[in-house]
């Protein structure tokens, strides 16, 4: 309630400061290409994202959402995705760069169009370099992941596994790569369990092929979920494979449950890359752009990683309470 009611302050105040520009010259249409708005993680970005097109709707814009509708061809539809922004009119789009291979002709023709371009979440400086974006909003994948084998490795777990449920996916095969390299130079193992992409968010899946691999490698002591419900899914499969206690889980973000977990003990960390921040910024720097021309100089705005674990894990919840997390 507090967040909402700075917003409101903020957006009051720039309407007093800038009533006469708006009077002249229509708002920008900024279209933000991310995932399904149901999943937790997203529904933060899309409300970042949404917040800031406050200021857009001032001045007579706004701000559109375009997600799939599932992940079973996520690359090529996200690309799709791109190219109806542009034929929707689009005056600046955000959009993450998932799938290089499959995304990167839709974001050339996005500057060939002349369309202004922020890539956020996925891709890091290196795709806004490649593509022509004006910056990058998100974390650096491989950081996040390695943050967690290296947490994991030092609370004294030797051997882990990254479950990757999106495989494909340039982040996500970022974050196992680190979460890999973090464990290895932290002085254990890492490995990492390919599932097929209709897993990602089909909880008895994951559980399942969790318990299994358990069952399969007893010397696995350690796992990295790639979000907050394959995160669940993990703890669930843990239990089912009578290895809690023995067995710490990190994963991706956080929602309620996952504060939850770790508070009681059946998480040990969760990586935070600040979903809301990601959205806010990058639509934030597209609106103001196109409405003024102004940049931000440091093209590569890092929201993460945080971690989250037991010793911080009441200030997050008092800030979620606060609706500032």
């Amino acid at each position: 309630m507090k967040l909402i009611k700075i917003l409101a302050t903020t957006t009051a105040l720039a309407l007093t400061a800038s009533f006469a520009v708006a009077d002249e010259h229509d708002g920008p249409d900024i279209f933000v290409i991310g995932d399904k708005p149901d999943d937790p993680f997203w529904s933060r970005v899309k409300l970042g994202a949404e917040h800031a097109g406050l200021v857009a709707e001032m001045h007579g814009g706004s701000v559109t959402w375009l997600g799939p509708q599932n992940y079973d061809n996520l690359g090529p539809d996200a690309a799709e995705l791109i190219r109806q922004a542009i034929d929707q009119g689009a005056d600046a789009i955000v959009a993450p760069n998932w799938v290089p291979e499959a995304m990167d002709p839709a974001f050339e023709a996005v500057v060939a169009a002349g369309i202004p371009l922020v890539i956020f979440n996925a891709g890091g400086i290196e795709a806004a370099d490649r593509l022509g974006a004006l910056n990058y909003v998100g974390t650096v994948d491989y950081r996040s992941g390695y943050a967690a084998g290296e947490y994991l490795a030092n609370d004294g777990q030797s051997n882990g596994a990254c479950l990757n449920s999106l495989p494909g996916a340039a982040n996500i095969e970022a974050f196992c790569s680190g979460f890999q390299d973090g464990m290895i130079e932290s002085g254990g193992s890492g490995s990492v369990l390919q599932l097929p992409a209709t897993a990602f968010g089909d909880s008895t899946a994951m559980a399942q092929a969790v318990r299994a691999h358990l069952l399969q490698n007893p010397d696995i002591d350690a796992l990295f979920a790639i979000g907050d419900q394959d995160t669940n899914a993990a703890i669930s499969g843990v239990q089912q494979a009578g290895r809690m206690g023995a067995v710490e889980v990190c994963g991706m973000n956080f929602n309620d449950s996952i504060l939850a977990n770790i508070q009681a003990g059946t998480q040990a960390c969760a990586i935070d890359q600040q979903g809301y921040q990601q959205g806010y910024f990058a639509t934030s720097i597209l609106i103001n752009y196109v409405q003024y021309g102004t940049t931000i100089a440091t093209r590569e705005i890092l929201t993460g990683p945080g971690i989250i674990d037991e010793n911080n894990v009441e200030l997050v919840i008092a800030g979620v309470e606060a609706g500032a997390r």
